[in-house]
């Protein structure tokens, strides 16, 4: 029985064609997901190519382990970002990878732009181009996934990728939505399927895998399996990551009002504590995945024309929803926010940038930087959910040239309007939720997607505050990057990362065996820092230099936990980083 997993599918949207390619010695070498990506992003992406040209290709890659194992469920989508216009990766859960995989491919390459609205249908072998003309300007990515799942086959199996207005208009951190709660959420890979006029696709397929060793396969499952329910992954699924909210509150590091403060005063209101006790509908999980860490509220409300009858939404919520939406934009009520949450999914954006783009819009009209005129009449103010979600559709929407303008994010408006030393990206990406130290902004700023994901930097800050020290610069860096290049292994096996204390290297050596395959925890080491090195070659081949990044004034006038930031560590730590990385 033959793995298809090296087998590539390619996808010309200009001229309606599509063949499948074998590259059964670059899975042997980059074992699948991120590190198979960021080649094929090399091979097939121009130098300097404008991001929503057609000639930029949308990568989609799974790993080896995906159908096999519990909780190598991501699928890795990689591109040229119209955000940062440099390297964009996002990972997605849901049903994605494994309907990839069982269709009997390792990776997807879609490359040009249809003439016309255009939905991918790829059951198996069969792949169609679906005329999408009725549902291009259907705004809700909810009803687009109603409409998919009854015409199309395949459902248990099945995965639906679609984008919403925000991606269709091109918003430069555009979404697409997988499953209805689940991601491509950051750097833009909605605005890229838009720019191809690429409404969805949907994927299915009933491929086996083969294994080699089923008794050792059997053995290595139940050690995995047993491992996922310990306690250390069992609070994933209690409360999930909106856990994070009163604990960062307490500590002085949950971003509040545009980082004016890293204290909340209202933090237990939208904690999750709050939501499980008061909204807690359901929980869900991601294909072949027993923690079911999704966090489903459960949102009751009255029809506006008939007040006696309601309507339920179950609404997906974790923290950065939170912090984003909530904290960031001072909102103090979870129906509230719920709500906004609801309007980010409908419409398809990231709710991340979104939140951090309200928030630097908010704080701008403040100043009297901007005023109705560009907001189209809206006083954005804090805790105000009205004009938010008014906010919110108008940037979908594209109304005028300020939301145009706040589309490309707040690195760009910043540059138009003013306010930079308040716009809060890095690397041109909006900030995640932490404010806990160094570690964690320095990690923002030299990872090679500017995540909180990259090197877990807030890890470093909580542990160095547990034990009342603090890190030089250079042992923050050295520790930055250690964790990015093993989060390159996981990401190519596709494995969440929630489960990184899990799969170690010697798991993951004793779960490849009884597939047939021979790594050692060293080899895996060497693989993680080739992958960290060619995504930087990616990066400066594009134009990124860790010389030219700017470092939002705001982060050093706002506590930390451990006090003010200096700015002395900062550029300590990009000197050392830009040295260490050119020598990976």
């Amino acid at each position: 029985m033959n793995d298809t997993l090296s087998n590539i599918l390619h996808i010309d949207l200009s001229r309606k064609r599509f063949w499948t390619e074998d590259r059964n010695e670059l899975f042997n070498e980059m074992i699948g997901g991120s590190g198979v990506a960021i080649n094929l992003l090399e091979q097939e992406c121009p130098k300097g190519i404008d991001p929503l040209a057609p000639e930029n290709p949308i990568i989609l890659a799974v790993g080896p382990l995906t159908g096999l194992y519990p909780i190598a469920s991501k699928t890795v989508a990689m591109f040229k970002s119209p955000l940062t216009g440099n390297l964009g990766e996002s990972h997605c859960g849901g049903r994605s990878a494994v309907a990839i995989r069982f269709a009997g491919y390792g990776a997807i390459i879609i490359k040009g732009a249809s003439e016309t609205p255009v939905y991918l249908s790829i059951h198996g072998d069969k792949v169609r181009f679906r005329d999408a003309s009725v549902i291009w300007n259907m705004a809700n990515s909810y009803t687009v996934g109603r409409i998919l799942r009854e015409k199309e086959s395949g459902s248990g199996i099945r995965s639906i990728m679609r984008i919403g207005r925000a991606g269709e208009n091109q918003v430069s951190y555009a979404s697409v939505v997988t499953e209805t709660y689940r991601h491509f959420g950051r750097l833009g890979l909605g605005a890229v399927f838009g720019s191809k006029q690429l409404k969805a696709l949907v994927i299915s397929g009933k491929k086996n895998i083969p294994v080699s060793d089923m008794k050792g396969y059997r053995e290595t499952y139940k050690e995995i399996f047993k491992l996922l329910s310990t306690a250390e992954m069992r609070k994933y699924h209690e409360l999930g990551t909106s856990m994070n909210i009163i604990p960062l509150n307490k500590l002085g590091a949950l971003p509040a009002k545009n980082l004016q403060t890293s204290k909340f005063e209202n933090a237990e209101a939208i904690s999750g504590e709050t939501f499980e006790k008061n909204f807690l509908g359901r929980r869900v999980s991601c294909a072949h995945c027993p923690v079911a860490c999704i966090h489903l509220a459960a949102l009751r409300e009255a029809y506006e024309s008939e007040p006696y009858f309601y309507k339920t939404e179950m609404i997906s919520y974790d923290y950065e929803l939170i912090y984003a939406l909530g904290s960031m934009l001072g909102i103090t009520s979870p129906q509230a926010l719920l709500k906004l949450m609801d309007e980010v999914e409908i419409l398809g954006l990231d709710a991340m940038s979104t939140g951090v783009a309200l928030a630097w819009a908010t704080e701008a009209q403040q100043k009297e930087i901007i005023t109705t005129k560009e907001t189209n009449g809206l006083k954005l103010k804090w805790n105000d959910e009205e004009s938010y979600s008014k906010a919110i559709n108008y940037i979908a929407a594209q109304v005028n040239e300020f939301y145009k303008t706040l589309g490309k994010g707040v690195t760009y408006a910043s540059s138009k309007y003013g306010g930079k030393e308040f716009a809060l990206a890095f690397g041109g990406n909006e900030m995640p939720g932490y404010h806990t130290g160094p570690a964690t902004h320095l990690g923002f700023l030299i990872g090679s997607r500017h995540s909180h994901l990259d090197g877990a930097g807030y890890s470093i800050d909580q542990k160095a505050l547990a034990k009342n020290s603090k890190p030089s610069a250079t042992e923050i860096i050295d520790k930055l990057i250690e964790e990015e290049a093993w989060r390159q292994i996981l990401s190519s096996l596709v494995i969440c990362f929630f489960a990184r204390g899990i799969y170690k290297p010697e798991l993951i050596s004793k779960a490849f065996k009884p597939i047939g395959k021979e790594f050692t925890e060293e080899q895996l080491k060497t693989i993680g820092l080739r992958i960290l090195k060619q995504k930087y070659r990616f990066k400066k081949r594009e134009g990124f230099s860790l010389k030219n990044l700017e470092i939002p004034e705001r982060i050093f006038q706002t506590e930390t936990p451990s006090g003010k930031l200096s700015k002395e560590i900062f550029n300590e730590g990009l000197k050392i980083a830009e040295l260490k990385l050119t020598s990976i």
